[in-house]
């Protein structure tokens, strides 16, 4: 069971230029505010994958937060802006 919420968020993340040991990725969400002032802080990314949208890039991440949630937020390349797609209910989803 899934609740759609796309919705803007405000993500404190990590961009990495170069290779650090440590950091797999070059983004990395590390927590997340919702306008309510929900705040959700990351604690593993479970995936990460690219989609072209028109003329951008949308970087998603499915995250697990340190309450045992589970999220897919977008990073939209072109507008620098951070979107809430989704809670995932039902985190059996996530093992293929």
């Amino acid at each position: 069971m899934h609740h759609t919420e796309v919705r803007k968020i405000n993500v404190t993340a990590l961009f990495a230029a170069f290779k650090t040991h440590g950091i797999v990725r070059r983004i990395t969400p590390l927590s997340f505010t919702l306008l309510t002032g929900e705040d959700y802080e990351v604690a593993v990314v479970r995936r990460s994958y690219t989609d072209k949208v028109g003329n951008s890039q949308h970087v998603h991440f499915v995250v697990q937060t340190r309450d045992q949630r589970y999220f897919d937020i977008v990073f939209d390349a072109k507008k620098m802006t951070w979107w809430l797609v989704i809670e995932i209910e039902d985190p059996m989803i996530l093992h293929e």
